[in-house]
């Protein structure tokens, strides 16, 4: 892009790092995807700011990526700005039963903080590999814990380039859902409310749950976590099994022998390979059980 130029110029007058053509793949927990046009890692929630308004006033195309552990980046990559959350260094505040954090925070950090100030609610996001930011746009849940249940408020920068703070439940969040997933408003910080709990009691979960995940899941092989939604009624990874999917394969990707509700990247697996396994795997599922999976993965045009 023409912009590209004066941008880079702008992201050093303001001392915001910032890389010409990296690879989407170190930025993902699937390890595909492309060139970002540009990619930049603010440090502070300034310079996110900063960078998402340099990105609005030159009118190009931008996408706030936390640890990418949800996604997946097109072959081609993405022409346009990649502005990564991951660089930021924030502390955790702890004010009695509350944590807040910004959204580059992983999550795995607010659960360990919680437990050492023996907060609890939280220990079903122990293991979720994302950032907060990451977490309260598409709801994340697991173990039947999830955000929604113990987010409180949410301080985001809306189209406008306004920043606000909303309660969470103002947020429309629903089943891997939220407002900020519908108009792609960026999570600054966030702040969770927990309850008074024992530490041993806590941490003893957390690790339980860690357990559970290292047993079930294919923690071994680059993927996006679950690529299915649950659908109502029934578990994603049971109908594909059911419909004889176990192990089907595409190029380098291949549903999991472990899991099959996971879709993993055997070895240079690419972006068309998870996307045609998908499509296979909808379509037989469909065929042979009569649920249409949808994916709970997001593909990054």
């Amino acid at each position: 892009m023409e912009c590209f130029e004066a941008m880079q110029q702008e992201f050093k007058n303001a001392g915001i790092p910032f890389f010409c053509g990296e690879p989407l793949a170190r930025h993902t927990s699937f390890r595909i995807g492309g060139p970002a046009g540009l990619f930049c890692t603010p440090r502070s929630t300034g310079e996110l700011v900063r960078a998402v308004g340099l990105c609005r006033r030159h009118a190009a195309r931008y996408y706030l990526l936390g640890r990418g552990s949800n996604l997946l980046f097109r072959d081609e990559g993405f022409d346009g700005v990649v502005i990564s959350t991951c660089e930021m260094r924030e502390e955790i505040i702890v004010k009695q039963n509350c944590i807040t954090a910004s959204s580059g925070v992983s999550l795995n950090r607010i659960c360990r903080a919680a437990a050492e100030h023996s907060l609890t609610g939280l220990e079903f996001a122990y293991g979720i590999p994302g950032s907060l930011g990451g977490a309260v746009y598409m709801n994340a849940g697991a173990y039947g814990g999830e955000m929604s249940g113990v987010l409180h408020t949410v301080t985001f920068l809306d189209g406008e380039g306004r920043i606000l703070t909303k309660p969470a439940g103002q947020l429309e969040l629903g089943y891997r859902t939220s407002l900020f997933s519908r108009t792609g408003w960026c999570v600054l910080k966030a702040e969770l409310c927990l309850a008074p709990g024992e530490r041993e009691t806590i941490t003893a979960k957390m690790e339980q749950l860690l357990n559970r995940r290292r047993e079930k899941q294919p923690l071994e092989y680059p993927s996006a976590g679950s690529t299915f939604k649950r659908p109502e009624g029934a578990f994603a990874g049971a109908l594909i099994e059911q419909s004889g999917l176990r192990g089907a394969q595409m190029g380098g990707a291949a549903v999991s022998e472990k899991h099959c509700g996971f879709i993993v990247n055997l070895g240079g697996a690419t972006c068309a390979d998870v996307l045609a396994l998908a499509e296979r795997v909808q379509q037989v599922v469909k065929e042979r059980t009569g649920y249409m999976l949808e994916k709970e993965i997001r593909v990054v045009e």
